[in-house]
């Protein structure tokens, strides 16, 4: 695979692009880096779309300047699959009239659903992957670079050389008294009456006497309800009370009132009698 493209960047600043694996990864289109930093600034995973498919590999890359030219190397899986791919790709810089030439050679061994697809569709697809990576080198490499941190100066000795001279600056020998500094003024006291300070100070905290526990027990289910024994085993109340069931009348009632009557019927039967008797 060959591809030429133009830059309208110098080839030294795109030197030092290209060789910088923290920029380089910001060129990559479809690659997310690794959490680990252990794993190296180039490791992770790469999505690369061919024909109508979009694979994804997971691998590392390595940027070796060699004779002049950038070279990458890399390698990956399948996130999916059982299939890998093997990438070697060199660019050469060559500078030219406002800007620099980049040349692209490489080779690449695929096995799965890369090597499944036909030779025009990874040649389109390494060819748009080249010309998007070209495009944000460019952008990139015209950024201007972060301008180091300046170093704040040491404020240590100026303070020591200060305490040795006087209070005006200038050390003439002659000690002048020390002036006092405001955290060295005394602190007033608190504004407050003395006389009610002093009637406070006198006059004893009386405490109230502690409630009986039957009495604490009432206020309790007062202030708080009714406790969780009573709402477990009191019925409802209002609308929702249970309506109570009708009496029933039974035999037995019956007789209960029944026989005593009759009792009395025959015992007042027998006293008529014994009157009518007599008075015959």
């Amino acid at each position: 695979m060959e591809h030429e493209v133009f830059v309208p960047v110098p080839a030294e600043v795109l030197r030092a692009t290209l060789t910088d694996p923290a920029r380089v990864v910001r060129c990559v289109p479809g690659f997310q880096r690794d959490a680990d930093a252990e794993a190296g600034p180039l490791a992770g995973r790469l999505k690369v779309r061919v024909g109508g498919n979009t694979i994804t590999y997971r691998g590392a890359l390595k940027v070796v300047e060699r004779d002049g030219a950038v070279n990458y190397e890399g390698q990956g899986t399948e996130a999916r699959g059982k299939g890998t791919a093997e990438l070697s790709l060199t660019v050469v810089l060559t500078p030219v009239a406002e800007g620099t030439s980049l040349s692209f050679t490489g080779a690449l061994t695929a096995a799965g659903r890369l090597a499944e697809a036909t030779e025009e569709a990874r040649a389109t697809a390494g060819a748009r992957l080249l010309d998007k990576f070209v495009e944000a080198l460019a952008a990139l490499a015209e950024e201007p670079e972060p301008e180091p941190e300046r170093a704040e100066p040491d404020t240590a000795d100026d303070t020591e050389d200060t305490e040795d001279t006087d209070d005006d600056g200038v050390d003439d020998g002659v000690e002048e008294p020390r002036r006092e500094s405001v955290f060295d003024a005394p602190v007033p006291p608190p504004s407050l009456d003395p006389l009610l300070a002093e009637e406070l100070a006198d006059t004893p905290i009386e405490f109230p006497a502690p409630q009986p526990a039957a009495e604490a027990a009432h206020a309790r289910r007062t202030m708080i309800g009714r406790s969780a024994e009573e709402v477990d085993h009191a019925p409802p109340r209002g609308r929702y009370a249970p309506v109570p069931a009708p009496e029933s009348t039974s035999a037995g009632a019956t007789l209960r009132w029944i026989a005593p009557a009759a009792a009395l019927a025959l015992a007042s039967a027998v006293v008529v009698g014994r009157a009518l008797r007599r008075r015959r």
